[in-house]
């Protein structure tokens, strides 16, 4: 009786996995600027929030969230202009400019790494944004500087520079 209750729990649990439907950008080894084998990709100077353009499917929710954080940033309470920022990511997960705002808040929280693939994720969503990719390689290579890691921080500058910005 226990084994015929068994395969159908399986199968039932096995549809209801999900998988990405593309592929997720690869890591950029910080020492190299060039994609880091095998591995997955998860996601100290001022920042000043950059106001973002609600994408057409965020409504006036992300708005007011985005009014939120930036009440929280200028208190400098970080811990909670993240959270903040993250649910209206949970609203509009594509918005690039999004993840780039994060990415600032967690290089002031002193979260470099995190900070850096939330920039490269941000790059990922960004398009021809050309402005908001330079922006995000400029958080880059400050992640890159505070964590001693001179050289890719150079490349991460220079592909800022070679955007435009």
């Amino acid at each position: 009786m226990m084994k015929r209750l068994v395969a159908p729990l399986f199968m039932l649990l096995g549809a209801c996995s999900s998988t990405p439907t593309r592929p997720l950008p690869p890591v950029i080894d910080g020492q190299t600027g060039e994609p880091a084998p095998g591995v997955p990709y998860e996601p100290p100077e001022q920042t000043v929030p950059v106001p973002l353009p609600p994408s057409s499917s965020s409504g006036g929710a992300v708005v007011a969230l985005l009014d939120q954080a930036e009440t929280y940033h200028r208190s400098g309470d970080s811990d909670n202009e993240a959270a903040t920022i993250e649910r209206a990511l949970r609203i509009d997960p594509k918005n690039a400019s999004l993840w780039s705002r994060l990415a600032a808040v967690r290089l002031e929280q002193g979260r470099p790494a995190q900070a850096e693939q939330l920039a490269l994720k941000s790059n990922a969503l960004a398009g021809e944004d050309n402005a908001l990719q330079a922006r995000n390689w400029r958080l880059v290579a400050r992640a890159r500087w505070s964590v001693n890691d001179g050289s890719g921080a150079r490349a991460a500058e220079k592909k800022a520079r070679d955007l435009g910005g």
